[in-house]
């Protein structure tokens, strides 16, 4: 078994056991939708590329790329991000 996988079953196990929530314990996206028009992401590393049409977005262990229509960065803050306009899809690359 890997070192990094040791660390983050070690880190679950944590998690687990003193409730505490795995997006910040393992270091994860956390992103909430609202119906196809608003899009909220927290703990992401940076966006990468972004137009009207795709917003790809750094994260922890790979990309999120929002598709989509009209879209707009609203928020940008350090580990914050919300996009609106007309979400199409989403794809997660590791």
């Amino acid at each position: 078994m890997s070192a990094k996988r040791t660390r983050n079953s070690f880190k679950k196990i944590i998690s687990d056991l003193f409730e505490l929530p795995k997006e910040l314990v393992l270091d994860l996206p956390r992103m909430t939708m609202v119906g196809n028009v608003q899009f909220y992401l927290e703990n992401h590393r940076g966006v990468i590329a972004y137009d009207q049409e795709r917003v790809r977005i750094g994260v922890s262990n790979g990309e999120l790329i929002i598709r989509g229509r009209e879209l707009q960065i609203d928020n940008l803050l350090a580990e914050e991000l919300h996009i609106q306009g007309i979400i199409e899809g989403l794809d997660y690359e590791v």
